[in-house]
């Protein structure tokens, strides 16, 4: 599996906005989507981890956008790695800055205080959410009640065991978009394995879904597909396809 190395200019800004149709009824988020650090930021991580699903999640950006394109939905994805700061935590989550990430040390982030975590939060992590906010009420000003979907990736294998779902729907207690996607996955014609809360259980206290779309009763699904499908162009493009088919007859609004 070939993951794109970190970009060497960095991004304009810490998030990345596809303004797609407000009043679609469909909010897209991509809280991993990249593995930049900008240059100014020494994690002490070597380059090789960087490839690595603890540095972002691999294939979720690519399907993202193509989702979003079928769609015409808003997307808003991060443009920073999980390492400096994770946008799926809640602030007093104490994995929000990681210092151990699967197996690999991270230096960086070893001894930072209260103020470097807050100066983390200003630059990433509220970014992000003014962004999905700002999309929130775009929505609701189109006279609509947005789904919000964040679209993640899972690793094939976990501790030597082989993850035999092809993709997962996390969610807490809302199921009223997990059931009729859950329902629109297991009749896909490739014979997908679903995981129903699976390969992990949602419902992580202040997580993205939790802030945004929890917070405000909005109905909410937590994507996960398997790394191994989507690390490549084609895969993205497919997987892409099949949620447009099994979300475009659920939105409030079609697309």
């Amino acid at each position: 599996m070939n993951a794109p190395a970190r970009p060497d200019s960095p991004p304009a800004h810490p998030v990345e906005i596809l303004p797609g149709d407000p009043a679609c009824g469909l909010i897209l988020a991509c809280d991993h989507a990249s593995n930049h650090v900008p240059p100014d930021i020494d994690l002490g991580v070597a380059e090789t981890e960087f490839g690595r699903h603890i540095a972002y999640d691999i294939g979720a950006a690519g399907v993202t956008r193509a989702l979003a394109a079928h769609l015409n939905a808003p997307a808003i994805l991060t443009n920073f790695s999980r390492l400096i700061i994770d946008p799926n935590r809640g602030r007093a989550d104490p994995t929000l800055v990681m210092r151990l990430s699967d197996g690999a040390v991270v230096p960086g982030n070893a001894r930072i205080d209260a103020a470097g975590k807050a100066a983390r939060i200003a630059r990433f992590y509220e970014p992000f959410d003014r962004a999905i906010d700002a999309a929130v009420a775009a929505a609701q000003a189109a006279g609509v009640t947005p789904m919000l979907v964040t679209i993640h990736s899972f690793t094939p294998y976990w501790r030597g065991v082989a993850r035999p779902w092809q993709v997962g729907i996390l969610y807490d207690r809302d199921e009223r978009l997990v059931r009729p996607l859950i329902a629109a996955l297991e009749a896909d014609p490739a014979g997908l394995t679903v995981g129903d809360n699976e390969p992990y259980g949602g419902g992580l206290p202040g997580d993205t879904i939790d802030r945004h779309a929890t917070a405000r009763g909005l109905p909410n699904a937590l994507v996960e597909i398997r790394q191994d499908l989507i690390a490549g162009a084609q895969g993205q493009a497919d997987w892409a396809e099949r949620f447009a088919r099994a979300l475009r007859p659920l939105m409030p609004a079609r697309a």
